[in-house]
C-alpha cells in the first residue's frame, strides 16, 4: 500500500494544470477508499517552490495592475486572480499533509478533502475564464500564499494560525462583496461559483480552527495568545477589516478572536 505522504509529495512536483488537477482527485479516491496508508515515506524535504505550469509569470504583489469590474477584462482578471488563490491552495493542502507527519488520522483526511475541493474550484472557474476567451496563466500573479508556507514550514501551530485562519480565511471577508458586486453587473454564472466557495472555504478555516485548537493543547499553550503572538510577528499589515462576523465565526473563531483580529488590522 502507498502511503499518503509519497502521494502528497507527488502531487505537490505535478508541473502542469492536468497533472496537478488528476493527481490531486486520483489521490482523493484512494485516500477516501482507504487505499493510502500513513506510513513514513522518506525525509521531509524543503520545497522552495512547488510545481507549477510555465505561466502566469510571478511578481510582486504591487506590481499586479488594479482593474475594476466594470469591463470584460477587468472581470476575466479578476476570475484569474481567484483561480491562482485555489492553485496556490491545492499545493498547500497538500505541503500541510507531506510536511507534518504525526497528527491524527482525521487530520490527513480534512486536508485531503480540502485540496480535493480546492482542484474543483479551480476548475470551475478555468472553465468560466475560458468563457471570457482566456486561460489560466494569461494574467500575471504573486506568490503571497506559498511564501507564506515556506515561512511556516517549522510548526503545524503555526501553520494552521496563518495558512488557514488568516491568509485563506480573507477569503470569507471580501468574497461576498465581491458576489453582490458581480450580480449587479449581470455576471450571475461567476457569482454562483463564488457562493459554492465561500460555502466550501467556510468548512476549510474551521478546519484550520481544529487543528490550531489541537495543537495548541498538544504543546500546552494558550490559543488566543498564540494566536494574538503569531498575528502580531507574522500577520501585522497583512489584516484588513471589516471581518465576516457570521462566516468566521462559523468557521471556528470566537469573540475574543473577532476583536483581536479588529485590533491589530487597525494598528
Amino acid at each position: 500500500m502507498r502511503s499518503l505522504f509519497d502521494v502528497a509529495r507527488e502531487c505537490l512536483a505535478a508541473d502542469s494544470i492536468e497533472s496537478k488537477l488528476s493527481l490531486t482527485h486520483a489521490a482523493a479516491s484512494l485516500w477516501r477508499a482507504g487505499e493510502l496508508s500513513l506510513e513514513p515515506c522518506g525525509v521531509v524535504e524543503d520545497i522552495a517552490l512547488p510545481g507549477r505550469p510555465a505561466r502566469p509569470v510571478l511578481v510582486e504583489p504591487r506590481s499586479l495592475p488594479k482593474r475594476g469590474f466594470g469591463s470584460d477584462l477587468g472581470r476575466a482578471s479578476f476570475i484569474h486572480s481567484i483561480a491562482h488563490i485555489e492553485f496556490n491552495a491545492i499545493d498547500l493542502a497538500w505541503d500541510a499533509i507531506y510536511r507534518f507527519r504525526d497528527m491524527p488520522r482525521e487530520y490527513y483526511s480534512d486536508w485531503v478533502s480540502c485540496a480535493d475541493d480546492e482542484a474543483r474550484h479551480f476548475e470551475m472557474l478555468q472553465a468560466r475564464l475560458a468563457e471570457y476567451g482566456y486561460t489560466y496563466g494569461d494574467f500575471d500573479a504573486h506568490n503571497g500564499l506559498w511564501e507564506m508556507a515556506v515561512r511556516t514550514t517549522s510548526s503545524v501551530l503555526i501553520r494552521m494560525a496563518l495558512v488557514p485562519r488568516v491568509l485563506e480565511a480573507r477569503g470569507l471577508d471580501v468574497t461576498p462583496g465581491m458576489i453582490v458586486k458581480l450580480r449587479s453587473l449581470g455576471d450571475d454564472a461567476t457569482a454562483d461559483i463564488l457562493e459554492v466557495i465561500l460555502r466550501e472555504e467556510v468548512a476549510h478555516v474551521a478546519a484550520g480552527s481544529r487543528w490550531f485548537a489541537y495543537a495548541c493543547e498538544l504543546e500546552g499553550v494558550e490559543p488566543r495568545s498564540t494566536f494574538a503572538s503569531l498575528l502580531k510577528e507574522y500577520a501585522r499589515g497583512s489584516l484588513f477589516g471589516p471581518f465576516n462576523v457570521e462566516a468566521r465565526t462559523a468557521a471556528g473563531f470566537d469573540a475574543s478572536e473577532l476583536q483581536l483580529l479588529d485590533l491589530i488590522s487597525k494598528i
